[in-house]
C-alpha cells in the first residue's frame, strides 16, 4: 500500500515544519512542502499529492487565487484543497465551500489537533488505510 501525500504550502517556515513533523509522526502521510503559491502549484503538478494544505495569505498569490488555478488545471483539478487561514469566520465557510474547498484548519492550529482535522476533513478517518 503506498503512503498518501500532503502538501503543504504556506510562507511561514515554521507552520510548515510544524505541520510536515506532526502529520509524519501521528499519521505517517508523507509530507512534501512549498513556500509559495508558485513552488505550491509546480509540486501539485509533478508530485500529484493526495490531497493540500494552503495557506490563504501567501506573498505571491493568495490561496483562493492559489486553488483556482490548481482547479483550472486537469493534472490538479481533482487534488482535494483545505485552506489554513488565520481568519476564520462562518461566511468564509460556505463561500469556500461553495468553491469546492474541502476544510478550513485554523491558525494557529494545535499541531496535536492539524492531523485530526485533516483526516476528518479528508474522510482518511481509518489509519489503517493510510
Amino acid at each position: 500500500m503506498t503512503t498518501k501525500k500532503v502538501l503543504v504550502i504556506d510562507d511561514e517556515d515554521d507552520i510548515r515544519e510544524v505541520a510536515k513533523i506532526t502529520l509524519e509522526i501521528m499519521t505517517g502521510l508523507d509530507v512534501i512542502l512549498a513556500r509559495t503559491a508558485m513552488e505550491g502549484i509546480h509540486k501539485a503538478e509533478t508530485e500529484q499529492p493526495d490531497a493540500i494544505l494552503l495557506d490563504v495569505m501567501l506573498p505571491d498569490m493568495d490561496g483562493v487565487m492559489t486553488f483556482e488555478k490548481l482547479q483550472a488545471n486537469p493534472n490538479t483539478k481533482d487534488i482535494p484543497v483545505i485552506l489554513l487561514t488565520a481568519k476564520v469566520q462562518v461566511s468564509d465557510q460556505q463561500r469556500f465551500a461553495n468553491l469546492g474547498i474541502k476544510a478550513l484548519i485554523a491558525k494557529p492550529f494545535k499541531p496535536a489537533q492539524l492531523a485530526q482535522q485533516l483526516l476528518v476533513s479528508l474522510g482518511w478517518n481509518d489509519l489503517s488505510l493510510l
